[in-house]
């Protein structure tokens, strides 16, 4: 059995903390991380919204809603396909379980581009707009 990492199961990774008790080298190391983590940002910001085609406009609610629709339809599609196959209740060939990976597979994708996307937005690195009400 396969498994994937997927966005519900991903950890935070760990900041290195110095283990220096000089408390001015600390400032100064987290001084330098700030940097680092700030320059990963402003090049998120600007190279995200220009590879997605988007510019200086905002990402729209229908962007998400497209991509919630596909991986809705890859989820049913696979386990309507999983449980066509099973209805006979004997084991599935080979054929079948590679056929049902792959759509397992176009669901997982279509799930992490959705969460990735949102993340995009929730970290600031493209601009969104919502409806307004």
């Amino acid at each position: 059995m396969s498994s994937m990492m997927t966005a519900s199961y991903r950890s935070r990774r760990d900041h290195f903390e110095p283990s220096d008790n000089d408390p001015h080298e600390q400032r100064r190391l987290r001084g330098h991380l700030e940097q680092i983590d700030y320059t990963a940002f402003v090049s998120n910001r600007e190279v995200i919204p220009q590879v997605l085609g988007l510019g200086t406009h905002h990402t729209e609610p229908a962007a998400f809603q497209r991509l919630a629709v596909a991986a809705a339809t890859a989820r049913a599609r696979w386990i309507a396909e999983a449980l066509k196959l099973t209805e006979g209740g004997v084991a599935i060939t080979a054929q079948d379980a590679q056929r049902l990976a792959g759509m397992r597979a176009a669901y997982d994708e279509l799930s992490e581009a959705y969460e990735g996307l949102r993340r995009m937005v929730e970290r600031g690195y493209l601009p969104y707009r919502g409806t307004e009400r």
